[in-house]
């Protein structure tokens, strides 16, 4: 959890909310140009050749997603709630999401 505290719904929401809102019930993107611009658009932009991308020697960030059930769940009323739609997540090539439970593990690291 991101803490206690209220926060705003797309803490936990942001990119599920445009896969199941804006990709696949309003058609606003296709789903290749939401993912292109989740991942390695703003890797580029950042100048993070490792990132953002799947190939050989790049960093093991991957997600793991039904696009036709992903979706954002928090509300302002209550925001620590994670999405639906997404089964796993592997961070720096560890394991965080297994089958929709959180593992315990973050491997993650500050760029």
């Amino acid at each position: 959890m991101l803490g206690k505290r209220k926060c705003h719904p797309r803490s936990y929401g942001t990119f599920p909310r445009v896969l199941g809102k804006y990709v696949r019930e309003e058609g606003v993107l296709t789903l290749e140009e939401a993912v292109r611009k989740m991942s390695g658009l703003p890797a580029e932009r950042f100048g993070l050749a490792d990132r953002g991308v799947i190939r050989e020697g790049a960093w093991a960030d991957l997600v793991l997603f039904d696009a036709n059930t992903v979706i954002d769940r928090a509300t302002f009323g209550d925001p620590h709630q994670y999405p639906a739609g997404i089964p796993y997540v592997i961070v720096n090539g560890q394991v965080v999401i297994d089958g929709g439970e959180h593992t315990g593990a973050l491997p993650g690291r500050v760029l």
